[in-house]
């Protein structure tokens, strides 16, 4: 059992110093890719440092000398002016060093920090952005996009933090040169009596470093939910439900329990440093006690001049400093890298779902679904077996079933949100993996339920992706054709007019219809041979939904089109219908086909409705 756990913790250092590494060789490509600046920065300071712990060591023993000799009836005026100039030295390095250390440190590196903090905010949030759609729904993913934030800032001071400790690393590498030639020509002794308390001083601050690092594992998942609380649930989009449903109480106990968890979790991390931080206290002032005594011992027997005792008691402070950062600057930098390259990692976050390079057609295009097969990640159960569905080109599908039938389930898969479990979905008698994501991607213009607008301007909602080439009169047609072209004039600034009053003041609140309509103009807009629309007018009145449906044609043209709807009207205006129930394809025809069907499920679905709509029907 010792055996493995001592391989265990080797292989173990083995992994976390090729992690620290990695990690400071990419930060120091990206500081000198994207800001080369820093390093003349840290140029600077690391002379600072070097000229100003020399001269620490120095300026006691060249003052104790004067003052000696001018003590012992040595000319006065001579050493009283040595006394005065290396006073007068003194008091302009230690101005010199206060005035580059705020330049230096309090302005240059804050403002490095702040711009790589921000650089790599945005990175994480473009990666997260383009990563695979499955990963948003994974909840290890999304503890690994936690990690590589919090990694990147909290924890190791992102990149500015991590090179901050490298390069006084090596500023305290030369101090310590100096320092042990002093220290061996005077007082050699010294030496072992400060690597014994580096030593154990190492060690129990080794043991604080593991405990802060275990307690970042554990901190990290309860953050992301600690965030949840915090942001998402104070989000107006909230406000109805908490408030019709009384729920803020019980809101606030959810977010009161996971405050005391992450409290606990603080103190857990406390309680197990606090025994280590006593030792360390401990060994400093033994180191202390042992120093001075050997020191003065030397004085007392004459083996060094009182010049010499005061040398050597700054050098013996300079050499534990510097072997204590050097050594603890090790620990630190391999613990900041350790956090850090948890963005490293999410960077290299595997993909979900296998990518092609092949590049799809031009023209029309026809869809097959081979004995496909679907089932969530880490879910049992399947959502979807044996569908075996060709769309021909400029076809129009509407598909029907009750809820949680894999109706929509079924657009994502064709999407490729999701890849399928089982069997294959074919474009042009090509499974779809294949393809290029990006060229595959570009043929659908798809609305789904859940659709999003942002809190952009009404033009930009509408273009997306292609607002910097965006034709206003396309924009414009399409604003008619979806009813919202009126409405639209009637804004501030018109289709400039931003939409929601998140950052905006002046913005506008669309109502539910309008929102709805917006959607589905950003469908249109994209002119994608594929048209998707999953319960396109579900938040439309009668009237507003009629006119979509009259203008169905007219919206859709010529393009393959595939309709998810409740509404069992909205089937005559497609050419054939998919009725899905039990996790497949129970039905399948034109309307008339199913309508008058005895014991079909459509015809059941369409009949019931058609009481509340017989005048539709």
């Amino acid at each position: 059992m010792l055996e493995t756990k001592t391989n265990r913790d080797a292989k173990d250092r083995r992994e976390s110093l090729n992690k620290s590494r990695e990690t400071i060789v990419f930060m120091l490509k990206l500081a000198w890719h994207k800001k080369p600046v820093l390093f003349l920065i840290y140029g600077v300071r690391l002379l600072r440092d070097v000229f100003d712990r020399a001269w620490q060591i120095l300026l006691p023993k060249l003052l104790m000398d004067e003052l000696q000799l001018f003590l012992t009836g040595a000319e006065a005026a001579r050493h009283l002016h040595n006394i005065c100039m290396y006073a007068a030295i003194a008091v302009g390095v230690s101005l010199l060093a206060g005035i580059i250390g705020n330049v230096v440190d309090n302005q240059a590196r804050s403002v490095m920090g702040e711009w790589f903090r921000e650089y790599i905010s945005v990175d994480i949030a473009k990666r997260a952005m383009e990563m695979d759609f499955e990963h948003t729904e994974d909840p290890d993913a999304l503890d690994a996009l936690n990690k590589a934030r919090e990694g990147m800032t909290w924890y190791s001071g992102g990149v500015e933090g991590v090179l901050n400790e490298f390069f006084r690393l090596i500023g305290n590498v030369i101090v310590l040169c100096g320092g042990i030639g002093v220290v061996l020509t005077t007082c050699p002794l010294l030496i072992p009596v400060q690597l014994a308390a580096l030593g154990g001083f190492l060690y129990f601050n080794m043991r604080n470093n593991k405990i802060e690092v275990e307690s970042f594992e554990r901190l990290s998942a309860r953050n992301r939910i600690w965030g949840y609380f915090l942001f998402q649930l104070t989000n107006p989009c909230y406000g109805k439900d908490i408030r019709l449903y009384h729920s803020a109480g019980m809101m606030g106990r959810k977010t009161k329990l996971l405050l005391d968890k992450i409290t606990e979790d603080w103190r857990l991390e406390s309680v197990g440093t606090r025994k280590n931080s006593w030792a360390m206290d401990g060994i400093n002032t033994l180191r202390d006690a042992v120093s001075y005594f050997y020191i003065g011992y030397l004085a007392i027997m004459r083996k060094i001049s009182l010049g010499d005792f005061s040398m050597c008691v700054a050098a013996a402070s300079v050499l534990y400093q510097s072997l204590f950062s050097i050594a603890g600057g090790l620990q630190e930098i391999t613990k900041r890298c350790n956090y850090a390259h948890r963005y490293l990692e999410f960077l290299e976050y595997p993909a979900a779902m296998e990518k092609g390079s092949r590049s799809v057609k031009k023209g029309e295009h026809t869809i097959a679904f081979v004995d496909v097969s679907f089932r969530y990640p880490r879910a049992d159960n399947y959502v979807l077996r044996h569908i075996n569905l060709t769309i021909q080109p400029g076809e129009h599908l509407s598909i029907v079933g009750l809820n949680g039938a894999g109706k929509t389930t079924l657009v994502k898969l064709l999407s490729r949100l999701y890849d399928v479990t089982e069997g294959a979905i074919l474009i042009d008698g090509v499974n779809i993996k294949e393809y290029s994501e990006e060229e595959y991607r570009r043929l659908f213009a798809v609305v789904f339920q859940d659709f999003q607008l942002f809190a952009f301007s009404m033009k930009e909602n509408i273009a997306l992706g292609e607002v910097e080439h965006a034709a206003e009169e396309k924009i414009v047609d399409i604003l008619r054709l979806t009813g919202l072209y009126e409405d639209v004039q009637k804004l501030p600034e018109g289709m400039d007019t931003m939409i929601f009053k998140s950052y905006d003041e002046h913005g506008t609140e669309l109502s539910g219809g309008q929102q709805q309509k917006t959607a589905i103009a950003r469908a249109l807009y994209r002119d994608a041979p594929i048209v998707i629309l999953d319960e396109p007018t579900a938040a439309l009145d009668p009237i507003a939904e009629y006119e979509i449906y009259r203008q169905f044609e007219t919206l859709v043209g010529g393009k393959t089109a595939i309709y998810i709807s409740h509404r069992m009207s909205s089937c005559r205006f497609c050419d054939k219908i998919a009725v899905f129930a039990d996790d497949t394809i129970r039905e399948y025809g034109t309307h008339e086909e199913l309508v008058d069907k005895e014991g079909g499920i459509y015809a059941e679905m369409f009949h019931e409705q058609a009481k509340y709509y017989t005048d539709i029907a």
